[in-house]
Parts: structure tokens; sequence; C-alpha cells
């Protein structure tokens, strides 16, 4: 191809051929080969010149061109050229002067087996480059749609689909457990991503995200595609079970049963596609005790306590109805809590009653112990909603008095010894920190208070890098499967009643500080 004995046109049909396969611009083929035999032209008359190729594209001529700078006094031959010189290399150089560049012809030449070499790394390379651009070009708007093709090759457990004109990979973690996949196989996935990369594959599949079950609903039912029916959100354990929230538009339309079909026809024709996945589709409400009640079917739920603000739930049911609830390995549970992005707690009304029980104990000791009142006094103001004593000192002698048995000089003794006993403990509190050893940069972390410096600097947490590097779990506490039973795990700021959100917010603005120092 690059032996001046060759056929000219030659290098043309490689040119159109090489684009037709690849699908790319026959323009880039022939940029590729004029750059490919402007470096090895290099290798023959010297790595100082700048080279420049043009190919004719129509005849296929080659011309091999020296750029040269016009300077009054040339230092360099290969590099520069005088002004007389200059007018002398053509006609079309007449006009120019001092400063500009003219391209002096260069005799053709055979190309060493080196310098050929050169030439097709290069073109081979640059033609790799397009034809890679093109792929991402032609699959960046096929983000967040399911994408079909066929098995070409497995390669550690990654599965590569041919998708026609190029390829793409269902990295192993993408993939359903269990799956049983072999080449030759047409398979559907969710495109997860395009992006571009050095090497390797650019398109990114998955078998395993929640939203390939979503695709796949839009797909089997015609309401949810013509947006007559919501998908709220969804949660998956890939292989097993998921759990699906849809929401009616219409309100004469029946999400759950648009979505289970005639016969489960709709369902089952996803369940196959995700390879017997038991699918779970929640009626979506305003109230997210209805909808918690629903996606932990099939357990009754008996009450549920919700605190929209911290985004938590308390769902009590009974002892038979607590194993199911839960699910095998807490399973059931979790995807409910990915569901409806709330923090679930999940006890028996037995439990519920032994918590309040202690709850109110706990607080009426706190009074008794630390306000020197009688015991009944004290169940008085836990009974009407003071739960600390910072409630009632934040209080006012009006709020007081409404509770029934209460006087005006009795109310005002009670604000004074709060206020009191306040000021005395936040004293004691600032000691404890000094004695314990805290660093300053946890101390002046906004949102923690004394008290929960106090907490962490007893449990040898005493900088923010130390705090940045717990989970929030670790401080808000919560349920675990241990050996197939549920245990609780007291968290180490529990008792502050932090919830789970605030709890991220806490070691998120933590880590932020320390990764931006």
């Amino acid at each position: 191809m690059l032996n001046r004995r060759a056929d000219k046109l030659e290098l043309i049909r490689i040119a159109e051929a090489v684009a037709l396969e690849k699908s790319i611009d026959k323009e880039i083929i022939i940029n590729s080969m004029e750059t490919g035999i402007a470096k090895a032209a290099k290798s023959k008359f010297g790595q100082e010149n700048e080279i420049e190729v043009k190919i004719d594209r129509e005849s296929g001529d080659i011309g091999i061109f020296r750029k040269l700078l016009i300077t009054e006094k040339p230092e360099n031959i290969n590099t520069e050229i005088s002004l007389g010189e200059a007018h002398n290399l053509g006609e079309e150089n007449k006009d120019k002067k001092i400063g500009d560049t003219v391209l002096q012809t260069l005799p053709t030449f055979d190309f060493g087996r080196i310098a050929a070499q050169t030439a097709k790394q290069v073109i081979s390379f640059n033609v790799r480059e397009a034809e890679r651009e093109r792929q991402f070009n032609d699959f960046v708007d096929k983000k967040d749609t399911i994408l079909s093709g066929i098995v070409k090759r497995l390669e550690f457990g990654n599965v590569i689909i041919d998708l026609g004109r190029t390829e793409a990979i269902i990295q192993k973690n993408e993939m359903i457990p269990r799956e049983n996949i072999k080449a030759g196989d047409r398979v559907k996935a969710y495109c997860s991503d395009v992006r571009r990369e050095p090497r390797g594959q650019q398109i990114f599949l998955s078998r395993a995200h929640p939203k390939f079950m979503e695709k796949l609903f839009i797909q089997e039912v015609p309401e949810i595609y013509d947006g007559l029916i919501e998908i709220i959100s969804s949660a998956r354990d890939p292989g097993s079970r998921a759990k699906i929230c849809v929401k009616a538009i219409d309100n004469s339309l029946d999400p759950v049963g648009a979505c289970v079909g005639m016969r489960g026809s709709r369902v089952q024709a996803v369940v196959n596609e995700l390879q017997g996945e038991k699918i779970d589709i929640v009626n979506w409400s305003e109230d997210p005790a209805v909808v918690v009640s629903n996606a932990l079917s099939p357990a009754e739920v008996q009450r549920v306590n919700v605190d929209v603000e911290n985004k938590k739930l308390d769902v009590i049911l009974t002892e038979e109805n607590l194993s199911k609830a839960i699910g095998r390995r807490g399973q059931n549970v979790r995807l409910a809590t990915k569901l409806m992005n709330y923090e679930i707690n999940i006890m028996t009304d037995q439990e519920d009653s032994e918590r309040r029980q202690v709850e109110f104990k706990e607080k009426t000791e706190n009074f008794v112990k630390n306000l020197e009142l009688d015991e009944t006094l004290g169940q008085l103001l836990v009974a009407e909603g003071f739960s600390s004593i910072d409630d009632l000192k934040d209080s006012s002698v009006e709020d007081i008095v409404k509770i029934e048995g209460i006087e005006e000089d009795t109310a005002k003794e009670l604000l004074e010894r709060a206020q009191e006993f306040y000021k005395k403990d936040q004293e004691e509190i600032s000691k404890k920190i000094k004695e314990l050893g805290l660093e300053n940069d946890l101390i002046n972390q906004e949102g923690l208070t004394p008290g929960m410096l106090v907490t962490l600097g007893e449990q040898k947490i005493l900088t923010l890098n130390d705090f940045a590097d717990l989970a929030s779990d670790e401080l808000t506490g919560g349920y675990d499967i241990v050996k197939g039973e549920r245990v609780k795990i007291k968290g180490l700021l529990e008792d502050f009643a932090l919830s789970k959100k605030e709890a991220d917010d806490l070691i998120m603005s933590a880590r932020s500080k320390i990764y931006k120092d």
C-alpha cells in the first residue's frame, strides 16, 4: 500500500473498504493514512523535520512535504528557508513573506520494513480510536434503556455481549447469581453506563440493577408505558426476591392488578426474565404506614408509629408475624427499607409495650433524681409530654400550670430547678470533654452536642478522623441477624434519638472536611 509502485487508487479503495466495515467516515481513514505516512517519512528524512502528507482523494497521489519557516538568515535547513528560496518553490509562494511557512516537496521513496510497520501502527491506532468514538456516540443516548444482544464470550466471570456493531460487558457483580449463561445465548440487560474508556469496553450492562426490573415492567405493562401507572421505587435482591411500588395516576385503575395481568401473565414474563426472582408489587399511598404494611406482606402489621421528619418507622406486630416481616436472613425488611427509604424498626407488641414502660420509667427517674421530685410528680410530667429536663427548661410557667394539679408556685420552682440543673450539667460536661482529651476539630463539629461529645470520648473517639471512619449504623444502632436470630445492636449515640439521616449528614460532613484538608 505504501510502496510507490503500488496502484495509487488502492489507497482510496482500502480507505473506502475500512470505512464501510467499521462504519466510520472515509475522511478519518485517509487522515490516519496521512499521519502514518508522515511518521514513516520522519524516520527517513529525520525526526527534526516537520513532515506533512497529502493524499489526493480522487487519484490517490501521495504528496510528501516538509514545512519550513521563512526567515532572513536560515540557521537550520531542515526547519527554515530564505525568502528568495521560498519564492522559487512555486508560483503559489510568490506572495509569501518573512514569518510565513511554505511546503517543500520531498521525493517519494520506498518504505523500509520498519517505516512501513510504524505507519501501519499509527493508522491502526487512529482507526481504533475513531471506531471507539463512533461506538460511544451511537450508544450514549441508549443509557437507561434495555439492550439485547448475543453472548460472545465469558471472561473471568464477566460476560461480553455482541450488540451488532459493537460489544458491551456485563461485569460479574452485575449478573443474576447462579444464572447459567453460555456463549450464543441471547440476553437482555439494562444499560447502566456508557463512558469513554482508554481501553476495554465502553458500554456497561446490568441484569442485577433495580432499573432492569422497572424497564421490564414498562415493556410488559401498557398502562405504565402510557403513563397511567407510575413506578415510585423498586428494590432487588437479585435472583431471590424483589419489591416494586406502583401508583395509579387514574384512580379508576388497579395498579397492582394491572402489573400482575390476566392470570399473572405480565408479572410472570418479568419473573421468567429475572430467572425466577419472586416479585412483590406494592400499592403506593400517601400514608407511609399503609405502604410499609403492604411492603412487609405477607406479615400482618398491627400498627405503625411514623416519624416523617427523621424518616423512621416503628412497626409493631404479633410474635407469629415477626419472622414473616423480617424474612429469610432479614431479606423482607431489608427490601422494604430500600423501597421506602425509611429506617424500619420491627418489634412485637410485647417488645413495644416493654420499650414504652422502660422509656417511661427512665424519664421519670431522670426527673426524680436530678430535680429532687417525688415519683408521682415525675410521672405526671412524663405523661404530659415532657421527655427530658431540656424540654422542661425550654418551657414556660404558663405551659406547666396547664397540667392538672400543678399550681403556679410549683411551676416556677420546677422551671428554676430545671434551668439550674442544665447550667450545672453543662459545666460538668465541658470539664469532662477536657479530661477525655477530645481534639478541637471534633469539638467544633457542627451537630454534635456536648453530651454526644462525652459519649464519643468515652468510646475513644477523640478526633474528627476517628468520627469520619464510623458508619451511621454505629451511631444510631439497629438490628442484625446473627445465626438466624434477630439481635439488637446498640449505637454509640442511640440515647440521643439520632435519626439515620442525621447520622449520615454528620459523618459525611466530617469526611468532607477531612478530604478537603
